[in-house]
């Protein structure tokens, strides 16, 4: 019988993701993996404003043996103090140039805000510094990130609450972002003057038990941008990156070991770039619906799922679709169809495409030999069914899987560092800073390679601000600046960045509802459900005027949230039985506002990047010499 007594207590999940909203309205993370939240309402309120999403983290009990035996809770002679300590350091870090774990091809970093010295530079720093709570249903201004400053500005960067059991929920930041001198934004990571109000940092616990204390083992926090796309997932999701990380360098069990399974191993990945027609329309095109590759085709997924002799000849064709990892070759007609690391620093290598992990790849491979089995498509089994061993693999895994895995220029939500072994304290587990150790900012004038990668380095331990400062300031103006192809007078917008998160083109809701027409015939209502829109259809085309229409007017943009088609008088199967439609756009359309003159008179020339042919399946034009591509990066081209 397992021992039943409390040694130690840890927090879950190990690293929480939260997202900037402008409702005070809010939704929680998913538990789950691959399961997204269904907010009650949608993902807007009823003003239009963006839902924040909150993450709420738990506390489990081990015994000796680092056997689970039970959730903390706040019960009878059980008491629980949380703490948060959060910052957003951005501005005070280095330059984003590209991820400085590319060997020979990554490229070293000065500092952001060069000019600002000494101890000026903490003016750049938002810390609002560490916040307790305690009990039960607690809420309230006491609890508020809000006294952190930019230049003396007060920054509001999230609260905490407590549930009805008392467990933390942590809510982020507004999705404000500002200058300091009121300057445009004028490139894609870089912009001197500038703070976003995401944020990460630690979450720490004191429980006592009967009058017996327990220091909980630390949690991380990460507040990040929205999703624009929920229930769409990467081909290669952050829990993709980071588990082949953990399988190779830590021993982490590999799920595959007694061999792949086809509904839990490939038809993920094969199913998200079929999903990612719904923000893409290169990828409806190559994938989705009516599409000979539509791999959530009912009469495809029986051949693809079948391991007989057959049927190799169909796996070994998709298999060979797929990058190699390991290839040092560019291969841009390969899939996944999306940008790689290097891309926009430099050509034909193999960084300019996004592959699939190693671990991902092998598992491929022996589905294209015929060593698998086929598995069942079992619903996924409700958080509150779940073993306590199951709830943690969950809590472990739910967080990262809805984070994409790459492309890390620099990203939207956690990048290139997780990749890296030296961060972690074992699996899923982050290295941290002791309580009130500050995150170090100053590693020199110039951030390279060794340094990052070092021993004593930044990636060695993690604190407040230490994850999200890798990334892009404002956050608003990278997923303006990241979208798909340059060009339109290519065939297709491919490849992409980050479809599912930042989406590309999509099914309006005009277009749905004439899709859902039953008094049309099938092939007008065929035209409108083939019709996609630009995302950012509503923002200036000039790059400048673009970047910063994002950060004004960011809430404005659609959710592209899943909805079940009615379909009616579909007897031939032309139409989809679900669709992710375009839902709460508030644009009006009319003139240019003011703004959009305004950054149109200073803004850059066009950038050689948007005459740039989509590389897949077609014939790719010469690419601009690297000095050039530099050059323009400089001046704020994407």
């Amino acid at each position: 019988m397992k021992d039943q007594n409390i040694h130690s207590v840890a927090i879950y999940p190990p690293i929480g993701v939260a997202r900037v909203g402008n409702s005070k309205q809010y939704y929680l993370a998913s538990d789950v993996p691959g399961v997204a939240p269904q907010p009650r309402g949608g993902f807007k309120d009823g003003q239009g404003r963006v839902k924040k999403q909150a993450v709420r983290f738990r506390l489990y009990g081990f015994n000796k043996k680092g056997e689970v035996v039970k959730e903390i809770t706040d019960t009878r002679g059980v008491s629980i103090d949380w703490r948060v300590h959060v910052a957003n350091i951005k501005a005070a870090w280095y330059q984003f140039n590209n991820a400085l774990d590319l060997g020979p091809f990554a490229i070293a970093a000065q500092k952001r805000n060069s000019t600002v010295a000494g101890a000026d530079r903490e003016d750049l720093v938002i810390d609002p510094g560490s916040i307790s709570i305690s009990g039960k249903n607690k809420k309230g201004r006491r609890y508020h990130f809000d006294d952190g400053e930019f230049y003396g500005n007060k920054v509001y960067l999230g609260e905490l609450q407590t549930d009805d059991e008392g467990r933390l929920i942590f809510l982020g930041g507004n999705g404000h972002s500002a200058s300091d001198t009121n300057a445009a934004a004028v490139t894609f990571a870089n912009n001197d003057g500038w703070h976003d109000d995401t944020s990460d940092g630690v979450v720490r616990a004191t429980v006592k038990i009967k009058g017996k204390k327990y220091e909980a083992t630390p949690a991380m926090v990460a507040v990040t941008p929205p999703d624009f796309g929920p229930g769409l997932y990467g081909v290669v999701t952050m829990n993709d990156v980071v588990e082949n990380l953990f399988i190779n360098e830590f021993g982490y069990p590999n799920r595959s070991a007694a061999g792949v399974e086809f509904y839990r191993d490939i038809y993920p990945m094969l199913q998200r770039m079929t999903d990612t027609q719904w923000v893409n329309s290169g990828f409806f095109m190559l994938f989705g619906k009516n599409s000979p590759s539509d791999f959530t085709d009912p009469a495809l997924v029986n051949i693809l799922s079948n391991p007989s002799k057959k049927t190799q000849a169909a796996r070994k064709r998709v298999f060979d679709w797929f990058r190699d990892p390991a290839s040092t070759v560019d291969t841009p007609a390969k899939v996944p169809p999306f940008y790689g690391d290097g891309f926009g620093d430099f050509v034909k290598v193999a960084l300019d495409n996004l592959p699939i992990t190693p671990t991902q790849y092998a598992r491929l491979k022996e589905w294209a030999k015929g060593n698998f089995t086929t598995g069942s498509p079992a619903a996924p089994k409700p958080f509150d069914k779940m073993s306590l061993a199951e709830q943690l693999n969950a809590l472990n895994q739910a967080p990262l899987e809805e984070c994409l895995g790459g492309p890390f220029h620099p990203g939207i939500e956690l990048t290139w560092p997780l990749r890296q072994k030296i961060m972690w304290e074992k699996p899923y587990r982050l290295k941290m800073v002791k309580e009130g150790q500050a995150t170090q900012l100053d590693f020199g004038p110039v951030l390279n390679p060794g340094a990052a990668l070092g021993p004593k380095g930044p990636l060695s331990v993690s604190g407040p601000g230490a994850l999200t400062r890798w990334l892009g300031v404002p956050w608003q103006t990278d997923e303006a600046s990241c979208l798909s192809g340059y060009t339109t007078s290519y065939y297709l917008p491919l490849p992409s960045f980050w479809a599912a998160r930042v989406p590309n083109q999509v099914l309006s809701e005009d277009s749905y509802r004439r899709m859902e027409d039953g008094n049309l015939n099938i092939a007008q209502r065929l035209k409108h459900f083939d019709l996609r829109q630009d995302w950012l259809r509503d923002f200036g085309t000039v790059y400048q005027t673009r970047i910063n229409d994002m950060v004004a007017d960011w809430h404005e943009l659609g959710i592209i949230a899943p909805k079940n088609a009615k379909a009616p008088n579909n007897t031939e199967g032309f139409l989809p039985e679900k669709v992710w439609k375009e839902t709460g756009r508030h644009f009006t359309g009319g003139d240019p506002t003011f703004k959009q003159v305004l950054y149109a008179e200073n803004a850059e020339p066009k950038s050689k990047l948007d005459d740039m042919a989509s590389p897949l399946m077609l014939k790719a034009q010469s690419k601009p010499k690297r000095t050039r591509r530099r050059k323009l990066f400089g001046r704020g081209e994407r």
